[in-house]
């Protein structure tokens, strides 16, 4: 396959991941800035500050729905506000078209300039709408990739790239929960603390998973272990990386070659299927959050580096 090709997919599944992470963020903000007090602590922020932008707000400056909803999810000149988002995936899409099914192109095609007739007032009154939008495009696509895509290395690219972007997803609702708590540490147990926590589980659609494992006990350690630990909740970070190491080892039979990719990957499995029950709390989740969020952005450019993208 051609490296060009094998990046257009890579991408493309990275993008379609990324947009539904920043409507899951999005729905995450709505939810927490309706506790009482929200004004104050600054939820949106912490929401921006999880997709890395936070410098494009000035500090001591209150973010507003309106200012999340218009660069996180509007926004052109934002390479990761979800009109971005599903623009650079459809583009990607069409430099790979021989390698996707009609169904997979018609998910990417289908109202592709649906956000382009917006304003920021009408979307923040369509906000639940829209974020359902986006979710249903990113299933249809994904769902399309699964039931018709042939299982050949562009397939392999294609999974690596959704499941990065989703580790990172993970990572990023987790650190937001982490920037919306740390001001007021007091509330650490309280009922607010709580329904945060379990938005973090709604955001990710993990909360009747996470019922049937720990049952009616929500705990901010059980939860960030469910997140983190679980194999087999699809969204949780050690799932993703499970599936990362499988899809690599796939790709290095295929070229018949191994990379710091492979490494990389392999290490990250090892760390977490060490770490115990409550362990992250222990060690700190800030802390975890970090590492985790900063090897998943290296594996991003060994990925790259060892199949020769850009």
């Amino acid at each position: 396959m051609l490296s060009r090709t094998a990046e257009n997919l890579f991408w493309m599944a990275r993008y379609m991941e990324r947009a539904e992470a920043t409507a899951r963020l999005l729905t995450m903000g709505q939810r927490m800035a309706i506790l009482p007090g929200a004004h104050h602590r600054d939820e949106w922020r912490s929401v921006v500050r999880a997709t890395g932008a936070e410098h494009r707000f000035p500090e001591g400056t209150i973010v507003t729905e309106s200012d999340a909803v218009s660069f996180l999810m509007l926004d052109a000149d934002n390479p990761s506000s979800i009109r971005s988002c599903l623009l650079k995936a459809r583009a990607n899409a069409k430099s790979a078209r021989t390698m996707l099914t009609q169904d997979m192109w018609e998910a990417l095609n289908d109202g592709w300039r649906k956000l382009d007739s917006y304003d920021v007032g009408e979307a923040r009154q369509q906000l639940p709408t829209l974020i359902d939008w986006v979710k249903t495009r990113v299933m249809t696509f994904r769902g399309a990739a699964h039931s018709g895509q042939l299982r050949n290395e562009g397939h392999d690219f294609l999974r690596c790239g959704s499941a990065l972007e989703r580790a990172q997803m993970t990572l990023r609702l987790l650190d937001v929960k982490y920037y919306v708590l740390l001001p007021e540490t007091e509330v650490i147990g309280g009922n607010r603390d709580h329904y945060q926590w379990t938005s973090v589980l709604h955001a990710l659609s993990g909360s009747r998973a996470y019922h049937h494992v720990y049952g009616g006990t929500y705990t901010p350690w059980q939860i960030t272990d469910f997140l983190m630990l679980n194999r087999m909740f699809p969204r949780s970070v050690a799932y993703c990386y499970d599936q990362l190491a499988y899809r690599l080892n796939r790709l290095a039979g295929w070229h018949n070659a191994r990379a710091a990719c492979h490494d990389t990957v392999q290490d990250m499995v090892v760390a977490l299927e060490k770490l115990d029950s409550g362990e992250i709390f222990r060690f700190g989740l800030h802390e975890t959050v970090q590492h985790g969020l900063s090897m998943t952005n290296r594996l991003g450019g060994e990925i790259a580096q060892a199949y020769h993208f850009g």
